[in-house]
């Protein structure tokens, strides 16, 4: 007799752990896949509108007087800041899929959890990625290399930095509110084993 009510036991002990872990994150989930999606969002669109032009005076010749020049400073002049638009673009696009996920699964026993925490590990090393790809380009604008005679730009084009650090910020805070999502997902696992 032993045997079948273990049997039993162990069929319902599956089905309450699939059920605690399709329940991982209670309100908490849904609140950090929003916040994911506004601050990726957020930082796609800084970056994209992030445009300035100022005057530079040039000397061409050492002789001649120095010649006064347009320049300007868009996002997509450097590939970092476009990795980094299309990894927030990505992000933002997965964080609203799995939020309707989220809501079209809620309380139904799949195992598509495992699929979504893969999911937002992978969010988290691209966007991670995307923003140190940033930061050297950004460094390298605000201090510039006197090894390679590159010379600083950040301090005529002060604007554009401000928004590109604005949009690297959020970008981070987006990849925090996503490795906050592994963390419940990865606490909720644990509770179900016990």
């Amino acid at each position: 007799m032993e045997n079948k009510f273990s049997g039993s036991n162990s069929g319902m002990e599956q089905q309450k752990e699939v059920k605690i872990a399709n329940q991982r994150g209670g309100t908490c989930e849904p609140i950090l896949r929003i916040l994911a999606l506004v601050l990726t969002l957020t930082a796609s669109i800084v970056l994209r509108v992030s445009k300035q032009t100022e005057i530079v005076t040039m000397k061409v010749i050492p002789t001649l007087p120095p010649i006064d020049i347009p320049a300007t400073a868009k996002w997509h002049y450097l590939s970092a800041f476009v990795y980094l638009v299309v990894a927030d673009v990505i992000a933002c696009a997965y964080a609203a899929f799995s939020l309707v996920l989220l809501f079209a699964n809620r309380g139904k026993k799949n195992r598509l959890g495992l699929v979504v925490i893969v999911l937002d590990l992978t969010m988290v090393a691209l966007l991670f990625s995307a923003i140190g790809s940033t930061g050297a380009i950004g460094l390298m604008g605000y201090q510039g290399n006197t090894h390679v005679q590159w010379n600083k730009v950040c301090n005529v084009f002060g604007k554009f930095c401000h928004q590109v650090v604005a949009s690297a910020a959020l970008s981070l805070l987006g990849s925090l509110a996503f490795f906050f999502l592994i963390v419940l997902a990865v606490l909720g696992l644990s509770r179900t084993s016990k």
